[in-house]
């Protein structure tokens, strides 16, 4: 049991690890950080825009570090927003489109090269895999909570 226990965290860890290191090595070019991955992929996939609390959820990082993370792509005409108005609407400008394009382009290729040795079959079992043991340790969390209190 111990050994499960360690190669499941392990390999989480280290995958987490390795996804961070390629979001890194490609953003980087861009003089950005990996937190702005997500906060593109999340923008390019709502057009109408989002707010920062939205895109803390989505992301799951913490709303101050959002806040960093767009005050930069705005300074590289990546996002417009009113930074002053609370609940500003952030939307990607046609330089932040074509940004967030070739950082797709990016993380395309590489879900390719991790699952090059898959079926689709496998491919769908795996993410629903995770899915499902994602739930499962939500509940068994929340239980942990609702059990200690």
């Amino acid at each position: 049991m111990e050994d499960l226990f360690v190669d499941f965290t392990l390999s989480i860890l280290r995958l987490n690890k390795l996804v961070q290191k390629i979001k890194t090595f490609e953003i980087e070019k861009y003089g950005l950080k990996p937190i702005h991955v997500m906060c593109s992929y999340y923008l390019n996939k709502n057009p109408q825009g989002l707010t920062a609390k939205e895109l803390s959820e989505l992301t799951l990082e913490d709303k101050a570090a959002i806040s960093r993370a767009l005050k930069m792509m705005q300074e590289k005409g990546y996002v417009i927003y009113d930074a002053n108005r609370r609940y500003s609407t952030i939307k990607l400008t046609e330089e932040g489109k074509q940004f967030t394009s070739n950082i797709c382009a990016c993380a395309q290729r590489a879900v390719a090269a991790g699952s090059v040795d898959f079926t689709e079959e496998e491919r769908i079992f795996f993410y629903r895999s995770l899915d499902v043991i994602n739930e499962n340790l939500r509940a068994y969390y929340k239980e942990l909570i609702k059990n200690n209190q």
